[in-house]
């Protein structure tokens, strides 16, 4: 590795960083880590800091789990690529696909699609939907509807559908045909409806009236996230997302969902969808899926839909989509030892148990410190703060004040994320009781420095 001094001169020179205003980059150079062990990170100084981040949402099982760099390791010395396009295949993505079939199962999904990453899992399910419909003979279903704040990668195709605007507004035109209905956002909605079942039925009928005011028989496919993650962590009313399967039954709709974050135990359950008793059309995978050791996604296929196009024999079933790493044989490696050690762990278990111990202890900052406008979690190790310069306005914080709250906890010995006006957690799946009350201590001091 290069010295701590050449790294620190060279920060952000040359590298454009995501998400991020590359002049704000150089200003304010980003931390430079450097390791990882258990739940805990090290930058280039040596300051150990907890990872209530978890990586980006992927680090589920630590920066320590052994079977899975295990497996890479293996497998680049055995086979370090290969394609699946058509014609060849490799043996991982074959016993993947049917270990993926056991564990979605109680979803109703059976078939997987393998891909590099969240947005590409995005897109592959969108396309697939649209795809559907044109096998079926509907080949006039070609919109999307998806919900304000929801977030479904940077493709092209997966921004049009996103309901942020800071992945929209410095890249439009994006795609038509892509329509947003209101989030069952408890806290900023239009309906200034605070009561989260009330505000669940709003939404859903604002979503059935789109649908009838765009007609129905344009519609391919409505995409969302069980739990909305980068919007802000925006759970709804457990009603929600079972009435929206209704309505999209009843228009003969495809439900995508957009499980990237929720997969594999996030929200105390397996899956997002299984948490709210929902069985999707399409579920996007990544994240998780390898513990962030290696780029990787999956869609997952129900049966309907897979017998769609496997029963097709006009040729409008084949798939003219995929990409070079799909079902990489180190990825999909990755992937295999990484559900054995999800399942062995049982980590949804305890992401269910920690998650409540850190949402009660939100809540109770929530009642010590005024810049806390909003707590929302409760559904496993998914939990944001939301942060106001005064609670009866609802005004958010600014930059510089949130960015102090984000240091003080940092030098506390947590790394936390700031997303707009939120504080962001979503720790690995793994942390201890000891874990979050370090979280909890670190935003304290963090909040208190205000």
């Amino acid at each position: 590795m290069k010295t701590s001094n050449y790294l620190k001169e060279n920060n952000a020179k040359r590298l454009w960083h995501p998400m991020a205003h590359p002049a704000e980059s150089l200003a304010s150079p980003p931390d430079i880590i450097v390791e990882g062990e258990g739940v805990e990170i090290v930058d280039v100084d040596g300051h150990r800091l907890l990872d209530a981040v978890g990586g980006l949402w992927n680090v589920n099982l630590g920066y320590s789990c052994e079977p899975v760099k295990k497996a890479i390791a293996a497998q680049l010395d055995r086979l370090p690529y290969y394609s699946i396009f058509r014609g060849t295949t490799n043996d991982n993505v074959i016993e993947l696909s049917e270990m993926l079939a056991e564990f979605f199962a109680p979803d109703g999904l059976s078939r997987a699609f393998f891909t590099s990453g969240g947005s590409d899992s995005v897109e592959i399910a969108l396309r697939l939907a649209r795809q559907y419909h044109k096998i079926r003979g509907e080949a006039g279903r070609v919109k999307f509807l998806s919900l304000k704040k929801g977030y479904h990668g940077t493709h092209t195709l997966g921004a049009s559908v996103n309901g942020n605007s800071n992945f929209r507004t410095q890249y439009e035109p994006l795609m038509p045909g892509c329509f947003h209905t209101p989030a069952p956002y408890t806290y900023r909605n239009p309906f200034n409806e605070s009561d989260p079942e009330r505000l669940a039925q709003l939404c859903l009928a604002a979503v059935e009236d789109e649908i009838k005011f765009q007609d129905p028989s344009t519609i391919a496919a409505f995409i969302m996230e069980p739990v909305l993650g980068a919007g802000g962590v925006i759970p709804p009313h457990k009603s929600f997302m079972p009435g929206l399967r209704a309505i999209c039954s009843k228009y003969g709709i495809l439900l995508i969902a957009d499980e990237v974050i929720t997969a594999f135990g996030r929200t105390g359950s397996w899956s997002g969808s299984r948490h709210w008793g929902v069985k999707p059309d399409l579920l996007c995978s990544a994240k998780a899926i390898t513990n962030g050791y290696f780029p990787f996604g999956a869609v997952m296929v129900s049966d309907a839909v897979a017998e769609v196009f496997e029963k097709d024999t006009s040729g409008k079933g084949a798939i003219g989509s995929g990409y070079t790493y799909s079902g990489h044989p180190v990825g999909a490696a990755a992937a295999i030892a990484c559900l054995k050690e999800t399942e062995r762990l049982q980590v949804a278990t305890n992401a269910a148990a920690r998650g409540d111990e850190l949402f009660a202890g939100l809540q109770a900052l929530m009642t010590k410190h005024g810049a806390v406008g909003d707590v929302r979690g409760g559904q496993g190790l998914m939990c944001a703060l939301e942060l106001v310069s005064d609670r009866g306005t609802k005004t958010p914080i600014d930059k510089k004040s949130i960015g102090k709250v984000h240091r003080v906890a940092y030098e506390a010995g947590v790394m936390v994320r700031v997303s707009g006006n939120n504080i962001i957690l979503s720790p690995p799946l793994i942390i201890t009781a000891t874990d979050v009350a370090k979280i909890l201590s670190a935003l304290d001091a963090g909040l208190a420095a205000l």
